[in-house]
């Protein structure tokens, strides 16, 4: 059987498969067709996206401090560049096309067969984004995609590769967003990450889509031997759902992942959000940090660090705060080993802002609401080691952008 024949085969007998930890939906509900949207060659010429959208997606519109973009509009790829030397960007159609060598990473670090999600991106039409760096390539800026739905009642489906080969540095800034008024519509976005030996991958992705968007990533990550990939995440706005499970694999001798996720539950809003980490080969090292705060939504925050082998460091953290009656945060660390040489620890925490630091603030001449704010947002100010300056500066940028809607 051919390989497609059989991707597509495994598809069909999954189409049905609900996710594995809820968040199922009706597909049938999502009816809408996409609009004509025209390829422009410059950020600047797109009319739908104004600026301030944008750099609330993380996406900046003048691209000067950017080393490529990509913009997909519903099902559309509307623009995609590289500016830098070394860098390679096309849609996800384009690519598998142009290269057959990538038939082989395509569905391997994620499975076509997970759940319905995953089966109904490849069984139907899709786009996305294709990034490579070339061996031994150095970003100076990071590269920005923005995955953006205009469409009410659309599914907007994304099969992302994202491919470091050996010895490059890959930095990615990515903004999925909607129009605030849709009413409803559905986010099915698969992303496979491939971190050959040696290679850098940081990947930031910013979520600010509006209250009746139902999301459903799905994400795989291989990282091979002294590799490292870094996922920061942030969503602090209305969303109706979100589910979303990213796993990374170390495969190669002193592999590394680190995960960080900062999220805000605005009233309504129903959040199941983790990340996995396997370790599977000596010197491997992980770490998951979660931060969550509920103003009346429902967070279930997960965590699961997987050692295989001896000689392996993980810690994973989860820290919640609920700031509203009927808010809810479930924290679910996991802890899974299976050698005896290895080192692995968690910490979960959940609670309520402190009062004394609110009277302490209050005595200084803020409001309670103000004392409250600094509060949140010092505890929402994780330190992320290892970022490039620009890149730190930008995801900055970023949470302030996020926090001066979300508090």
């Amino acid at each position: 059987m051919h390989a497609l024949e059989e991707i597509r085969e495994r598809a069909r007998a999954a189409a049905q498969k609900p996710a594995a930890f809820g968040g199922d939906l009706d597909l049938c509900e999502y009816t809408a067709q996409p609009g004509e949207c025209a390829y422009v060659e410059s950020l600047e010429e797109l009319e739908d996206l104004g600026e301030e959208e944008l750099a609330r997606a993380g996406v900046e519109k003048s691209g000067s401090q950017r080393s490529g973009s990509f913009v997909q509009i519903d099902g559309t790829v509307v623009h995609r560049k590289a500016l830098e030397k070394g860098l390679e960007i096309l849609g996800t159609r384009e690519a598998l096309e142009r290269y057959d060598w990538l038939w082989d990473h395509y569905w391997k670090a994620v499975a076509v067969d997970a759940d319905k999600f995953t089966a109904d991106v490849e069984l139907n039409p899709f786009e996305g984004y294709f990034m490579r760096a070339m061996p031994g390539s150095r970003t100076a800026y990071p590269l920005q995609a923005c995955l953006y739905i205009r469409e009410p009642r659309f599914v907007q489906r994304v099969h992302n590769i994202i491919i470091a080969e050996e010895g490059s540095e890959l930095h990615i800034i990515t903004g999925c967003a909607s129009r605030h008024e849709i009413e409803m519509g559905l986010h099915l976005g698969v992303s496979e990450f491939y971190v050959k030996k040696n290679a850098r991958v940081t990947f930031t992705m910013v979520h600010n889509w509006a209250e009746g968007m139902d999301v459903r990533p799905r994400t795989g990550v291989v990282v091979e031997e002294g590799g490292l990939f870094m996922s920061n995440y942030i969503c602090m706005e209305a969303v109706r759902s979100l589910q979303a499970y990213p796993t990374a694999r170390l495969v190669g001798a002193g592999a590394t992942a680190r995960f960080n996720s900062i999220v805000v539950g605005q009233p309504g809003s129903e959040i199941d959000l983790g990340s996995r980490v396997v370790l599977s080969a000596p010197g491997c090292s992980a770490e998951i940090i979660s931060r969550a705060v509920t103003k009346g939504g429902r967070i279930v925050a997960r965590g699961h660090l997987k050692g295989e082998t001896g000689g392996i460091k993980a810690h994973l953290e989860c820290h919640g705060l609920i700031l509203e009656e009927g808010g809810l945060i479930y924290a679910v660390p996991e802890l899974e080993g299976n050698h005896p040489d290895v080192d692995m620890s968690h910490e979960a925490a959940v609670g309520k802002v402190a009062q004394e630091e609110v009277e302490y603030l209050m005595a200084r001449g803020l409001s309670e609401e103000e004392a409250t704010a600094v509060i949140v947002r010092g505890f929402l100010n994780v330190k992320i080691e290892g970022l490039p300056p620009l890149l730190e500066r930008e995801m900055r940028k970023m949470m302030e952008l996020s926090e001066s809607k979300a508090l």
